[in-house]
């Protein structure tokens, strides 16, 4: 076998091998079962478990097309997107290295040789100065030989990078997307309050006229009429309030969907729905649904390749370099067999001293691969507790809601006696308006856990991811190709 035979061969022996851990997803803290979920419904095989445009199970149509704006418009979703193609475009520069590279360099270069070099004594007699051309059309390659896996490694530590970076989008889809359904439920439950304030006026300017004319028969005290306008103008500010309330959730719903928030508007629609159930899964399934694990798993992927190609530098490495190219004094001689030349060799190069940087950086990579098995983990936690958290406000505020329609209805009863007992002269218009405070308070309480439930409800299809699952990760080969990165970004949105 001859030396440039060799050559072209050596690179696929040495090529095999690769130097550091080979990737192990890490365990994490995952419970049998959730504590909150007693007599909860869980989803079965082919059940209507939540998936794609998740917030179609209010079935509320306004809803549904302000969530497909988010996709498009909401600039931060569009921002996550950039930045994962920019990962993605990464991960074809570093797989570039793969490979060898080429560079073409022709030229054309005239020059005259000096005076004094001509007529100096060793080099005979005076033959004035000479000017010469020289055409050359060189070709070079170079190719490191990656032996011990480091550009290896570096594809897969910048392909799982990628794939967290689409986590990341995914994550960030999801998060304005229930931002947004918790800004409108909470935009229509002030609607529900206002609608409540605007019927306490009318009743309340009912009773001032009641005091007024008893007042002017001369039943009432001036006192009286005194309270009821209090409370009257009382509950018109509270009513005027709820305003700016509104205007802000309104403002905000504006932004998420990219719009500017002085030509967007909501119309006014009390908010009377209840939480829909949501199907629950199995503890072990959050892992597989929920977009920031599946980001934070991938980093240790990425983490963990990063120690092989720090390893990597402890070891020497090999570049083959070789050029070929034609070159003539004269253009018609160019392309002629005698202006061929070319060159081969390879490169051997080792570090024999750095004090201690080689051995710091590998040092470097494991502490971060530690820290993010760390991230994951906590993760992990944190998305239980938040499932929880959510289970037991729903249970909770499920509860409340009863007691406190019975509260609601107990306090009416006591106005109507309150009132009544007032036109008959028998209790003073002070009882009355105690009894109206408390009842309005009981109804503003009622609206607001109805709101709060609906935003609770949210909140826990957040939580459970919203109907993504790992299955909708970019594959490692897939994040090397932009346009592919672009084809997986559109399905995502199809999806939502």
């Amino acid at each position: 076998m001859n030396f440039r035979n060799s050559v072209i061969i050596l690179p696929l022996f040495l090529s095999g091998c690769m130097v550091g851990p080979d990737y192990t997803k890490p365990s994490a803290p995952t419970p049998a079962a959730y504590k909150e979920a007693t007599n909860w419904k869980h989803a079965q095989p082919k059940d209507d478990v939540i998936r794609g445009k998740w917030w179609e199970i209010y079935h509320d149509q306004q809803l549904d097309e302000l969530e497909d704006q988010v996709n498009i418009s909401n600039q931060n979703v569009l921002q996550a997107e950039a930045q994962f193609r920019e990962a993605a475009a990464l991960v074809k520069v570093t797989r570039a290295g793969l490979f060898p590279t080429v560079t073409a360099s022709p030229a054309y270069t005239e020059s005259q040789s000096s005076q004094s070099l001509t007529t100096h004594p060793d080099f005979g007699p005076h033959v004035g100065a000479v000017t010469q051309g020289l055409y050359n059309l060189p070709v070079e390659a170079s190719y490191m030989v990656d032996i011990w896996g480091a550009v290896r490694r570096n594809v897969e530590a910048n392909s799982a990078t990628a794939q967290a970076s689409f986590a990341d989008l995914e994550n960030a889809r999801l998060s304005y997307q229930a931002t947004l359904a918790q800004d409108y439920f909470s935009l229509h439950g002030i609607d529900a309050e206002k609608q409540l304030l605007d019927t306490t006026v009318s009743a309340y300017e009912k009773s001032l006229e009641l005091t007024t004319n008893r007042y002017n028969s001369g039943i009432a005290s001036k006192a009286d009429v005194a309270q009821a306008k209090t409370q009257l103008e009382t509950t018109k500010a509270q009513l005027i309030d709820l305003g700016v309330q509104r205007a802000q959730f309104e403002h905000a719903i504006a932004t998420l969907i990219g719009k500017p928030a002085s030509v967007f508007s909501l119309s006014e629609i009390p908010l009377m729905a209840t939480p829909p159930q949501v199907p629950l899964a199995v503890p072990s399934i959050l892992l597989e649904r929920r977009p920031d694990i599946a980001g934070a798993e991938r980093r240790i992927a990425s983490a963990n390749a990063t120690i092989g190609v720090q390893t990597a530098a402890y070891y020497p490495s090999i570049t083959l370099s070789g050029s070929t190219g034609l070159e003539a004094i004269q253009l018609s001689e160019l392309f002629s067999g005698p202006s061929f030349f070319w060159s081969v060799g390879p490169v051997l190069a080792q570090t024999l001293f750095d004090a201690g940087k080689t051995h710091g950086q590998v040092q470097e990579a494991q502490a971060n691969y530690e820290a993010t098995v760390a991230t994951y983990r906590q993760t992990v936690l944190t998305a239980f507790q938040q499932v929880e958290d959510d289970l037991a406000g729903l249970r909770i505020l499920e509860n409340e809601a009863d007691v406190q329609d019975e509260a609601v209805k107990a306090a009416q009863q006591s106005l109507d006696i309150a009132t009544n007992q007032y036109k008959a002269g028998t209790e003073d218009y002070l009882q009355v308006i105690t009894v109206q405070t408390i009842a309005l308070n009981d109804e503003v309480t009622a609206v607001n856990i109805r709101t709060r439930r609906m935003t609770t409800s949210v909140l826990m299809i957040e939580a459970l991811g919203g109907g993504w699952d790992v299955s909708q990760l970019p594959s490692s080969h897939g994040v090397a190709n932009v346009s592919e990165a672009q084809k997986q970004i559109a399905k995502a949105k199809i999806a939502k």
